[in-house]
């Protein structure tokens, strides 16, 4: 349950870089008053001048060139591999240029200015001048370089699997197949040597040649369908067919989009977490960096209920919480119900005339039992159900923004796990009052709510999900947007 009212995430903090950064190009402020009479005038110290930019060896510029053109590639940074990289002559270009391809694989290629609202997941600032100063001067600029990325296997699988992928595209690509009846076993014909030759470009299992639809070759469907986040039933239909006529060229840049998101990540992450794949609406836990606890959810619907990435803490659970309708959403679906609905549904009306509100009750309340608080800008939780129905499903972003959890029950007590308290046992009694209680976690837990639609297996077989946002074009547009422009910049 969302309301899209408050400032995103980090606007303060962005707010405060502005302001730091229109500090430093001031003039020397003049003296303040002293605080104590008599006393000589305080004085405010100027920001330090920034550091040089070092020199290089005709060695370590050519290193550069190389190391500059092929990172740019390697890290998803531009899509096109046809034209050749156009890097500066002058040294002093050459190092910004280096700076810049530095500052994109470590944090991020895009500037605050690209960020959407609800994107609120952020890097953390970084000046990569004094580690290249360093690595210049030991002559490790390889090693450095290569350092920089994220340190996660999630970013490495993808990084070897846009290689992939773009050989796949310099080797032609695939062809779509064409529409038609829903193929199953027994088929023939030419869509299932369609068929047969798109599978095998992605995996090698499949014989290329055939026009009789098998069981071997449903299931190398089963496995598509895996890999492409589907219903397995080896049976293609529509669904599945989409997703096989995704040209290659989209997968390439929803790579590049997912590799960039792995930028903006902390470079440590806490070894207890929560992490929710909105893409794929599922929920996972972590302890001691090791997956407890996996589950369905439910994540916010497309065109206006869409779950923010974000990155918070868990701080307290609400047992029996009731549910405080956002504006936006009782005006639009409740409201116009009428008051005989709303009695019957357990709404309650606060208030009068523009200000009235709607709160649910606790024994009706569409949070069910539990509710799971963090604190963020967009009213954004992970609470109970009670329509269980929509965890059945393999397309779950139907919520108006918040994140459902098909077992909440046994992540509270994992949460609670500890506290001498709430023992599950506790915890089942407090639900069966109905009284709504807010209970603290003595350990707070972060949560990530990520937006991953593709990533390699440990065998380098890569999987897609659906980019129900559109999330990935418009990322990987200002991808390319935002590189071509430093990349004019740093040649001047």
């Amino acid at each position: 349950m969302v309301a899209r009212t408050g400032p995103h995430l980090v606007a303060a903090s962005l707010a405060l870089a502005a302001a730091t950064s229109a500090l430093a190009q001031t003039t020397a402020p003049a003296p303040l008053p002293s605080a104590t009479p008599g006393a000589p005038p305080l004085q405010i110290q100027p920001l330090p001048a920034p550091l040089p930019l070092p020199t290089v060896t005709p060695e370590q510029a050519q290193q550069l060139r190389q190391l500059i053109a092929q990172g740019r590639i390697a890290h998803g940074l531009r899509y096109s591999t046809q034209a050749a990289e156009i890097l500066p002559a002058d040294d002093s270009a050459l190092v910004r240029a280096a700076l810049d391809y530095a500052r994109a694989i470590h944090i991020g290629r895009l500037d605050p200015a690209d960020f959407q609202e609800d994107w609120a997941l952020r890097p953390a600032e970084w000046d990569p001048l004094p580690g290249f100063t360093r690595a210049l001067a030991k002559n490790r600029l390889a090693t450095w370089f290569r350092d920089l990325a994220p340190p996660y296997a999630g970013y490495e699988t993808l990084r070897e699997g846009l290689a992939r992928y773009r050989l796949i595209e310099a080797a032609g690509g695939w062809s779509a197949i064409p529409a038609g009846l829903d193929m199953s076993v027994g088929a023939t014909g030419p869509r299932v040597a369609a068929l047969r030759a798109r599978l095998a470009v992605e995996d090698e299992a499949v014989a290329r040649l055939g026009e009789t639809f098998d069981e071997e070759l449903k299931d190398a469907v089963v496995r598509a369908q895996r890999r492409y986040g589907l219903n397995p039933t080896g049976t293609v239909s529509k669904g599945t067919l989409g997703a096989l006529n995704v040209p290659v060229e989209s997968r390439i840049r929803q790579i590049m989009a997912n590799m960039e998101r792995w930028r903006w990540m902390p470079k440590t992450m806490p070894t207890d977490r929560v992490q929710v794949n909105i893409a794929s609406a599922s929920v996972a836990v972590f302890e001691g960096d090791r997956p407890v606890m996996s589950m369905r959810g439910v994540t916010g619907k497309p065109g206006g209920g869409e779950t923010p990435m974000l990155v918070s803490t868990i701080h307290s659970i609400v047992v029996n919480p009731p549910w405080n309708v956002p504006a936006g959403i009782a005006a639009r679906e409740l409201f116009p119900k009428g008051s005989a609905y709303l009695a019957r549904n357990g709404f309650k009306v606060i208030g009068t005339g523009a200000n009235r509100r709607l709160q649910q009750q606790p024994s009706h309340s569409a949070l069910g039992k539990f509710k799971f608080d963090f604190n963020n800008p967009f009213a954004v939780y992970l609470h109970d159900t009670p329509s269980k129905g929509t965890f059945s499903r393999y397309d779950r972003l139907a919520s108006h923004g918040c994140i459902r959890l098909e077992r909440p029950g046994e992540l509270a007590n994992l949460l609670l796990q500890g506290d001498p308290e709430w023992t599950p046992e506790k915890i089942a009694e407090t639900v069966a009052t109905g009284e709504t209680t807010r209970v603290p976690l003595q350990k707070q837990v972060a949560v990530y709510l990520l937006y991953w639609t593709a990533y390699g297996s440990s065998s380098g077989v890569m999987n897609f999900r659906g980019d129900p946002y559109n999330w990935d074009k418009v990322l990987a547009s200002k991808i390319e947007a935002r590189s071509a422009t430093q990349a004019q910049s740093a040649a001047h």
